[in-house]
Parts: structure tokens; C-alpha cells; sequence
């Protein structure tokens, strides 16, 4: 069984003949897995949309079929097998992806109510990322493992080892020293233009026995918030209704064409089984957080230096009689940290209002390259998508009710 996942998881249409016929043509356009060159180059987010040629979809006639007595008849495109093009379109996606889908067992040493250490087992999902055998899972699948495992179909075994994580994304790398052919790279997409209602597909390895696994649905929501392993927030999640359950963790969600557009990662679920509301870290920040990865072992989260600042409202800028009513009002910061270090200062003195204890005259942080802040937790979900390590920021702030504006080269959030 899994271990646990994050901490709200558990973890025919009637129509003219034309137009189906239109919808047949591009479907036989559809896109393949294609060869990788270089890993780094997938990491990037595509320019254009790849193309390949798909596994040939067999001629289908159109049928008129009765849906019931008094119903209307409907037409649909279906081959001699009786398989229409959403059938086939499916059917290539699991041909193209699933020799790329991987179990992972892990073993971890856990104390008893003795404090005598135990094995626990557990089990998820990943995917292969190159021929070099990098792999791609959840951090929380392989999190504090001692040994790692990773089969290939039903029995073929390699054992891994660790190669990057990243707690905070929920993010895993792992690798495998297997044969070339055994490994059969994704493609990876791009999730910056999903839309709900988009098609959403999900291989994994459920309950941890029922190896590559296919199941479907649609793109249910976007932009969703989850809470990492590390406590703080992972944004931009997509929300989906292919069912997802335990083991399936580290799984490909993907696209109609077999792209991947996220990684499985949690559900909400009241009994701990698939209830039709999954979660997968969207494939632009698996983008992201990869060449660090696979380079150093970690992610280098990007950090301005600040450990305690008010979020200014009107009722607090009121009571400390502040000059504006947006942005932060910085009381601490780091001694080492990009923004002392460009003289940004904190708060300078304690006062007493009410019977609050406050601390004032520090800047106030009110935009970071012209773009608003106006709180610390949005701040850093601003840094974290848009900013790299070493990136020059502008900030700008009021001191003592005059404007100024800084540059900051953002440094490595510590551990």
C-alpha cells in the first residue's frame, strides 16, 4: 500500500456526415512519441506542437445507429470492429505510453510503539524520462526509502537510486541502469493553455498490483492549490475526474496525443479510493524543477530574504497609520538575504496599539517588476512561477512614505 500522499489526500451525438468526417481527418494527423535529443531541450516549454505520425486508424464507415425505440437514430464513424475514432485515439495513447510507465516499490525502516525498527513497504508510479534511465515519480513515493525498485510490465526488476527531489512540487527523479530497450521515453507538453473539458488520461499502477492501468476522463478544474510535503503551497494543480487511486501516484496524466500534462499526485477522498476528484502537478513546473534536478540534486527555490512582514489592509494601515493600504510591511528580514543586503531595511521599533504589540518602520514592499504584492504567501508563489535563482528582479518600496525601487538578484531559499 502507499504511503501517504499529501495532507488533504487520503492522499452519440447527433451531427452531418461532413463534419464527422472532417473530425476523422484530423484525427489521422494525431502526434507520436518521437525520438528525444538531449533531455535538457524537453525541460523547455515547446515553441509549436511536435508532430509524428500516429499508428494508422483503420477505415471507418458511417453507421446509423437507433438509440432506442422512439429515439433518433445517430450517426457515428465505426470500423469493422465497430471501434469509432475516440475509441482509437484512446487506444493509441495507452500503445504509445504505457511501455513508458513504471511500478515503484520502496522499502523504509519505520519505529514501533517499541521504538524497534520495522520494514515498511510501499509502492507507487513513475514514468521513463530518457534513455539514460531517469525516471520520473513522486517525492513522497520515494521519500526516506532505503531501497528503492522499479519493474518494468510484470516482472523485469532494476533496482534505483535517488537522483533529485524536491518536497515542496512533490517531485521525485530516480534512476535505473536497465537496457536501452527497455526504456521508452514520454513526450512531454506543455499545460500552459489546458482547458476544463479537455480530455485528461491517466496511466498508473493502483493499489500497487494492478500494474499500468489506463483510466479516462476530462480536465475538471485549474489553477487548484494543494499543500506540499514541505507545508507550503503547490499552485497551478489540475484537477481531474480519471479516476486515481492509491499506487497511482507518480503516474503520467496525459493529453489526447499522449503528451504528459501533469503528474498524479493526490486525491480527495473520504474513504481513501477514487471518488472522481484527482490532482496532478501541472508539466510546466515539472519543466521547471527538472535541470536542477538531474544537476544538483534539488531544486533552488528562488528567495528575496524575508522571514516576517504584515500584509497591509485598510483596518491596518488605519490603526498604524500607514501611507497606503497595499503591500507588505517588512518587520524581519534575513541578515545574509538579497534584500538586506541591496538595504532594504525591517521594522525599527516596537509599539503598542491596543493590545496588539506591533513592529513599524519597516519598508514597504509594494511591487515586484511593477507587479502588486499584497501578501507574503502570494509573493512567493509570484517568485516561485516566474523567477529563476540568480534572476535580477526590480523592487519597489516606500520608506517613510517616499517611493524607491531597488534591483535584487534573488539568491537560494535556504533549507
Amino acid at each position: 500500500m502507499e504511503r501517504t500522499t499529501l495532507r488533504n489526500t487520503f492522499r452519440t451525438s447527433t451531427g452531418k456526415i461532413a463534419g464527422l468526417f472532417a473530425l476523422l481527418i484530423l484525427l489521422a494527423a494525431g502526434v507520436g512519441c518521437g525520438a528525444v535529443e538531449g533531455l535538457r531541450s524537453q525541460f523547455q516549454r515547446p515553441t509549436a506542437t511536435p508532430t509524428a505520425t500516429a499508428s494508422p486508424v483503420p477505415t471507418q464507415t458511417p453507421v446509423i445507429i437507433q438509440t432506442g425505440e422512439g429515439g433518433a437514430p445517430s450517426i457515428a464513424l465505426v470500423d469493422a470492429a465497430g471501434l469509432d475514432i475516440e475509441e482509437h485515439r484512446i487506444i493509441d495513447v495507452y500503445q504509445k505510453v504505457a511501455p513508458a510507465v513504471v511500478t515503484i516499490t520502496t522499502r523504509v525502516m519505520r519505529r514501533n510503539f517499541f521504538f524497534e525498527a520495522v520494514p515498511e513497504e510501499g509502492s507507487g508510479s513513475g514514468f521513463v524520462l530518457d534513455t539514460d534511465g531517469h525516471i520520473l515519480t513522486n517525492y513522497h513515493v520515494v521519500s526516506g526509502a532505503e531501497n528503492i525498485e522499479v519493474i518494468f510490465g510484470e516482472d523485469t526488476v532494476y533496482p534505483a537510486e535517488v537522483v533529485g527531489l524536491d518536497p515542496r512540487n512533490d517531485i521525485a527523479v530516480v534512476r535505473v541502469d536497465a537496457p536501452a530497450d527497455m526504456l521508452h521515453p514520454v513526450e512531454l507538453g506543455t499545460s500552459a493553455n489546458l482547458q476544463v473539458g479537455q480530455r485528461a488520461i491517466a496511466i498508473g499502477n493502483p493499489f500497487g498490483q494492478f500494474g499500468r492501468s489506463m483510466t479516462s476522463g476530462v480536465i475538471s478544474a485549474l489553477d487548484r492549490n494543494l499543500e506540499g510535503q514541505d507545508g507550503r503551497t503547490i499552485t497551478g494543480i489540475i484537477q481531474t475526474d480519471a479516476a486515481i487511486n492509491r499506487g497511482n501516484s507518480g503516474g503520467p496524466l496525459l493529453d489526447s496525443s499522449g503528451r504528459v500534462i501533469g503528474i498524479n499526485t493526490a486525491i480527495f477522498s473520504p474513504t481513501g479510493a477514487s471518488a472522481g476528484v484527482g490532482f496532478s502537478v501541472p508539466v510546466d513546473t515539472i519543466r521547471r524543477v527538472l535541470p536542477d534536478l538531474l544537476a544538483l540534486g534539488r531544486y533552488r527555490h528562488p528567495w528575496l530574504g524575508i522571514r516576517y512582514a504584515y500584509g497591509i489592509t485598510p483596518g491596518l494601515a488605519s490603526m498604524l497609520d500607514l501611507p497606503t493600504d497595499q503591500g507588505l510591511l517588512l518587520v524581519q528580514l534575513d541578515d545574509s538575504s538579497p534584500l538586506a543586503e541591496a538595504g532594504a531595511r525591517g521594522a525599527q521599533r516596537e509599539s503598542v496599539v491596543g493590545n496588539q504589540r506591533v513592529y513599524v518602520g519597516g519598508d514597504i514592499l509594494q511591487a515586484i517588476n511593477d507587479t502588486p504584492v499584497t501578501s507574503l504567501d502570494d509573493m512567493g508563489t509570484f517568485l516561485e512561477n516566474n523567477f529563476h535563482v540568480g534572476d535580477t528582479i526590480s523592487v519597489q518600496l516606500l520608506r517613510d512614505g517616499n517611493e524607491m525601487s531597488m534591483d535584487v538578484e534573488l539568491a537560494e531559499e535556504p533549507n
